[in-house]
């Protein structure tokens, strides 16, 4: 039997759906012992939404005041006692996670694999390199503890219906003081979130501006749909960094992604090649995001926007 503990993303209200596409990964094992460990200073309502996933044995609540924001130097610690029991720690590859496993990777003293997006065995993996162009197999020690992160693009969500355990636990952990929290700020939006949205309009450089970039979020809110961006358009100014999707940006696999002035540089297809359709819009037919698309359109963005938005009606 495989004992495998996941960290549990989450806002201290719900569960980060990339959570449940761990479980879908540690299910990829077999003969899996999965438990989720939650830390956070009241994780009870996050806990049930854990235990609700099919295929987790138990979750784990760490509360504790410190642990009111998510900061790795505080949290890889407390991993690091709880690792003993557990012959795999998988987290997800999200900015949380990417902060948080390599941090417990080196409090363990052993490697990371990162990125996995196939299960061949307990202790082999097929990972993405070269921004998605070549997929290499990776073979760990099964005589150490496995730590890794998921690409949660990769896998679908683990299904409700599961009754987990709920337990909390008590560690007598010393925290380091060296590291504290002051402050966080980002965008208030009522729209989904980019990483784990159904649908993504994204917008690049040739909008031509911050003021143009309006032009997608009136067509994502008839959508339904979260607001991404090219690389090209955030070092131009035009969207925030939180926006962007690609290889330096966020890797996402939404069920519809609308693509709207963006060329297709490889390095924004490693970002998207997991979303389920892609449907480009740009003046230039020979660019490199139509040979990706499923659906295409060769069009002024500036007419084909509003025209689409005109069809979707005011409703």
């Amino acid at each position: 039997m495989h004992k495998i503990l996941i960290v549990g993303e989450h806002d201290g209200k719900g569960l980060n759906p990339a959570t449940a596409k761990c479980v879908t990964c540690a299910k990829g094992i077999a003969d899996a012992d999965i438990s989720i460990v939650l830390l956070g200073a009241d994780t009870a309502a996050v806990a049930a939404q854990a235990a609700a996933l099919a295929g987790v044995k138990a979750v784990l609540r760490v509360d504790r005041p410190e642990n009111l924001h998510p900061l790795a130097a505080l949290f890889a610690p407390q991993l690091a006692a709880l690792a003993a029991d557990y012959s795999h720690i998988f987290g997800p590859s999200t900015s949380f996670g990417k902060d948080l496993m390599p941090r417990l990777a080196a409090l363990l003293g052993v490697p990371q694999v990162s990125d996995l997006m196939a299960v061949e065995s307990a202790y082999r993996f097929r990972r993405p390199v070269y921004a998605g162009n070549a997929i290499v197999t990776v073979e760990a020690d099964p005589a150490r503890k496995l730590i890794a992160t998921v690409r949660v693009a990769s896998f679908q969500a683990a299904p409700s219906g599961g009754s987990a355990a709920v337990e909390s636990k008590t560690l007598n952990v010393s925290l380091p003081s060296h590291t504290r929290y002051v402050g966080a700020k980002s965008g208030s939006t009522d729209r989904p979130d980019l990483q784990t949205a159904a649908r993504v309009v994204s917008g690049g450089r040739a909008l031509g501006s911050a003021e143009n970039f309006k032009l997608l979020f009136s067509l994502a809110d008839k959508l339904g749909a979260a607001v991404g961006a090219s690389r090209a358009a955030v070092d131009a100014g035009y969207a925030p960094n939180e926006m962007q999707v690609g290889q330096t940006g966020k890797i996402i696999a939404p069920e519809m992604y609308i693509a709207i002035g963006i060329s297709g540089a490889i390095q924004h297809l490693t970002g998207i090649k997991d979303a389920r359709t892609i449907v480009a819009i740009n003046k230039d037919g020979e660019a490199p995001i139509f040979e990706v698309a499923d659906i295409g359109l060769v069009a002024d963005l500036f007419q084909a926007v509003p025209e689409f938005e005109k069809l979707l009606g005011t409703s």
